[in-house]
């Protein structure tokens, strides 16, 4: 689930925190990926109805292929952007979990109940809307993946417990730049780059949302644990909501009483009664220190796809084009030995040019045609044939 309607209060109360970019702007970059977000979100894509019969993609054996189709495909059109994808998998579900998880069983056992139904009345909208409710991940589905991306190269970190926390953990010790996920919760774990839409198909349609959680800090004027509190007043996984408590109200109780404790000391308990359960400092506190592997003890290499292996496991086990497979081995090779040129804020501060004592107030005079000019954070001198060239100092 994430956290609830956080991300359409960001757009509205922190919107220049939020970027949106193409895949290609980042080469050369390592993102920790919700593997079991991007699986799931994989197979909901492939489902479908036809003539009212369910359909998924699966081999000619049966076998829904669903979940590798959408990762390998995925994970090839990353790396030919010299995006090095490191997928991360859940462990073991908190305790706190332990609610939100039978809630979702319940919601998927209504599901299956209504898509009957709607079988037995043949309206395929409403069989195709429920069969989705009821999707689930296996067990043997994430280890196929496991086994495939390993296979090809790509680094499979397991975490303890929840993923989006191990991704947030790599990502605050510089072992990767940001989180891809929809979960909008990689931000309350102190991840201080989150990015959503990486697995959509049409980038077009909808381009990366870049989101930086020190700016997201800055513009709310919220510290760390004030935005803490008020992502649990949104509704996450780890404790039930208070009753009519919405993203305006919960926002406008944060900024006025500042804790959680100080809200419901103020609350008006007949219109907004706090459920026994909601454990809100248990909660606080897992997203504060939760159940991590430290970023220091995780070894991640990017290595030489196994040939081999993956025509085994992906041609002869699970039938895929062995055309497909051979190709998609090319081009991991390709993107492991290529020298990928380095980020130019790798290397640089970039700048804004001050303007020159006499220039307009509109602005800088244009440079001639002839001339080109970027302003770094070095010493600027001019070359050859009116080029301007930076000096590193």
């Amino acid at each position: 689930m994430g956290i609830l309607g956080l991300s359409k209060l960001l757009y509205d109360k922190s919107p220049s925190a939020i970027k949106e970019q193409e895949l290609r702007n980042y080469f050369g970059r390592r993102i920790a990926i919700d593997a079991s977000m991007s699986i799931y979100q994989f197979i909901i894509a492939m489902k479908g109805f036809q003539e009212g019969q369910g359909v998924e993609l699966t081999n000619e054996a049966g076998e829904v292929t669903s979940h590798l189709n959408g990762l390998f495909t995925r994970t090839l059109r990353m790396v030919d952007e010299g995006i090095k994808p490191i997928y991360v998998f859940d462990g073991k579900p908190p305790k706190l979990k332990e609610g939100e998880l039978e809630s979702r069983k319940k919601k998927a056992s209504e599901a299956e109940k209504e898509f009957e139904k709607a079988k037995e009345a043949g309206d395929d909208e409403l069989m195709e809307k429920m069969s989705k409710r009821t999707v689930r991940v296996s067990r043997e589905q994430i280890e196929d993946c496991k086994k495939m991306l390993s296979l090809m190269g790509i680094p499979v970190i397991q975490a303890p417990s929840e993923a989006e926390a191990q991704c947030a953990e790599l990502v605050q010790k510089g072992k990767a730049w940001a989180v891809g996920t929809e979960d909008m919760d990689a931000l309350t774990f102190g991840s201080n780059i989150m990015l959503r839409h990486l697995n959509y198909s049409d980038p077009k349609k909808r381009p990366i949302a870049e989101i930086h959680l020190k700016e997201v800090l800055e513009q709310t004027e919220l510290t760390m644990g004030q935005f803490i509190d008020l992502c649990i007043l949104l509704g996450c996984d780890y404790v039930p909501k208070i009753p009519g408590i919405g993203p305006q109200k919960a926002w406008e109780q944060i900024k006025k009483y500042g804790s959680i404790e100080e809200i419901i000391e103020h609350l008006d308990q007949t219109k907004h009664a706090v459920p026994p359960d909601f454990y809100f400092k248990e909660a606080r506190q897992f997203f504060i220190e939760p159940e991590v592997t430290a970023a220091e003890s995780v070894d991640i290499q990017f290595n030489e796809p196994d040939e081999e292996g993956l025509i085994q496991f992906l041609v002869r086990e699970k039938m895929f084009s062995h055309d497909r497979v051979a190709k998609g081995v090319t081009r991991l090779r390709a993107a492991l030995q290529k020298k990928t040129q380095g980020r130019l804020d790798q290397f640089f501060t970039v700048t804004k040019a001050a303007p020159k004592p006499g220039s307009a107030v509109a602005g800088l005079k244009r440079p001639r045609s002839d001339e080109k000019t970027v302003q770094l954070s070095g010493t600027l001198r001019k070359g050859t044939g009116g080029h301007k060239k930076a000096v590193k100092k």
